[in-house]
């Protein structure tokens, strides 16, 4: 049986967190945009360029590693480099995004958010995409 869309970019950023560096948590993240078409994928991981948490070990500072860049905004990167749109796109994330990635992902323009695991799920995050109509769903 065909999968779903949402099941089919679910598992695809689930493969994209294979490639994290962090391995405090694997994240993928897959933007899509109203065609079902993949606009950009993200993995939590060092800047490009220097050493990743896997080689070097992990950056820690108030129980977060701050070398890592999450897979959200890795995504958004991306598209904001190569200057690709996200407006009213969708984002499946492996992991509920944090506040900060939340707050970046309403400020892009994205109107949906599916997430597998719910990870350190933060109530302003929830309010934030509540009050900016941003539907979201755990699958």
């Amino acid at each position: 049986m065909r999968q779903s869309w949402e099941q089919y970019f679910m598992q695809l950023a689930e493969m994209v967190a294979t490639r994290g560096t962090c391995d405090r948590a694997n994240v993928g993240a897959v933007i899509v945009n109203s065609d079902n078409r993949i606009v950009a994928t993200g993995y939590n991981g060092s800047i490009s360029g220097n050493p990743h948490c896997d080689e070097v070990g992990h950056t820690m500072r108030d129980g977060h590693c701050i070398a890592t860049i999450h897979a959200e905004i890795n995504a958004l990167l991306y598209c904001a480099k190569e200057g690709i749109a996200v407006k009213n796109c969708t984002i499946y994330v492996t992991h509920f995004p944090c506040l900060n990635c939340t707050k970046a992902l309403i400020q892009a323009g994205i109107k949906r958010l599916f997430y597998r695991h719910d990870y350190r799920v933060d109530d302003y995050a929830v309010e934030l995409l509540k009050r900016n109509n941003i539907s979201f769903k755990r699958i």
